[in-house]
């Protein structure tokens, strides 16, 4: 997400709007041109690995578009994920490697256009009304700007690559309820927490849909591994803090991979 150099995290909220775009036909086996687009869920942040030339990407060879890549034999990737951008840093500069011989596109993005690490730390330093206050304001936001902004991008995305299947891939709830090693951080907020995100949930997959393209919704496949969870998939408050609130190696290639695989074939 958007860089967390000053705070920790990610956690998420979102709205409604219009657009229809047509959808082409594609065909789902024959995904040798991917393009792999979005934030830092998309670029591979809390892997703890990325390659040296990816600079403040942070583009993981741990990421689920990387390991997709590399169990599909791809023969063009188009990597161009980056941790911290918004729908106007996809606009503006991950489009350029599309074309109409894209056939798969994956895109997660969203979370920073709504508020995602500033709703993380008001939740983890604050008490549970601002943490409330903290994800009711994201929720706001989201509603009244997220949609638009998603419709453009889709938009955009279709019209750079219009023979391509475009997956969209959601976000995770971030937590897990119970027993938590973070000092206050309580049942309150980490439910709050997904329930924000659960709004994120529903805006973005409405707007996908309208757009043509398939949802990939990623939250039951990480129920049971949000922060505080036994075995959590999900970064807690980490070193270095880009790190936080974002998932480790196990939730990229056991929750988000096995959900890419369900929707490509």
């Amino acid at each position: 997400m958007r860089h967390l150099r000053h705070v920790v995290g990610a956690a998420a909220v979102v709205a409604t709007a219009s657009t229809m775009l047509a959808a082409p036909a594609f065909a789902t086996s024959a995904a040798e041109n991917y393009a792999a687009l979005g934030d830092s869920y998309a670029s591979g942040v809390g892997s703890r690995e990325y390659f040296e030339d990816s600079g403040d990407c942070l583009r993981s060879p741990k990421a689920y578009a990387q390991l997709w890549a590399d169990a599909n034999g791809v023969t063009d990737f188009n990597f161009a994920a980056c941790s911290g951008a918004v729908t106007d840093d996809v606009n503006a500069n991950q489009l350029d490697g599309l074309s109409a011989d894209t056939t798969l596109v994956t895109i997660s993005i969203g979370g920073n256009d709504v508020g995602f690490a500033s709703v993380i730390q008001d939740c983890l330093l604050g008490t549970d009304e601002k943490c409330d206050s903290a994800v009711g304001a994201g929720e706001e936001k989201a509603r009244n700007e997220l949609p638009a902004k998603l419709d453009t991008t889709y938009a955009n995305i279709r019209e750079a690559a219009p023979n391509a299947k475009v997956v969209v891939l959601g976000y995770p709830r971030l937590t897990s309820l119970g027993s938590c090693g973070i000092p206050f951080f309580s049942d309150a907020k980490r439910q709050r927490i997904n329930d924000g995100s659960d709004v994120l949930a529903g805006v973005i997959s409405e707007r996908a849909e309208a757009a043509g393209f398939t949802y990939a919704d990623t939250r039951d496949a990480f129920d049971g591994h949000g922060v505080c969870a036994g075995e959590e998939w999900i970064n807690g408050p980490s070193n270095p803090l880009v790190e936080s609130f974002h998932p480790n190696v196990d939730g990229y290639a056991k929750g988000y991979l096995p959900v890419l695989n369900s929707v490509t074939g």
